[in-house]
């Protein structure tokens, strides 16, 4: 699946321009980035409620290509300038966690291991 298509399943809104047609086959969810950055793997998308610079920081370490802010929360402009700077993709949705990843679980994109 592409970021594109993605975005249109997730009811979602693309808030960068980076990575639109980057393939996504794994993916994170959750708020403590800790146990993202203990993974050993690298997600191709991190879906996260947690609103704050750090989440982009953890995404560019792990080389993630997009971060997708649910439950509607709204990125600040500072946020999205890093996130262009560190070449990863940002979008927001206003689904709730579980129900995002049941739908990319539905369409094939499996969890990081």
């Amino acid at each position: 699946m592409k970021i594109n298509e993605m975005t249109v399943l997730l009811s979602g809104e693309a808030r960068t321009a980076a990575h639109a047609d980057v393939d996504i086959a794994s993916a994170y969810a959750g708020d403590m980035l800790s146990d993202v950055l203990a993974l050993g793997s690298q997600p191709d998308v991190l879906l996260t409620g947690l609103l704050n610079p750090q989440v982009i920081r953890t995404a560019e370490m792990l080389d993630t290509a997009c971060v997708v802010f649910l439950r509607g929360k709204e990125p600040e402009a500072s946020i999205l300038e890093l996130a262009e700077k560190c070449g990863v993709c940002v979008l927001t949705s206003p689904l709730e966690m579980y129900d995002a990843c049941g739908i990319l679980h539905q369409h094939g994109v499996t969890g990081a291991k």
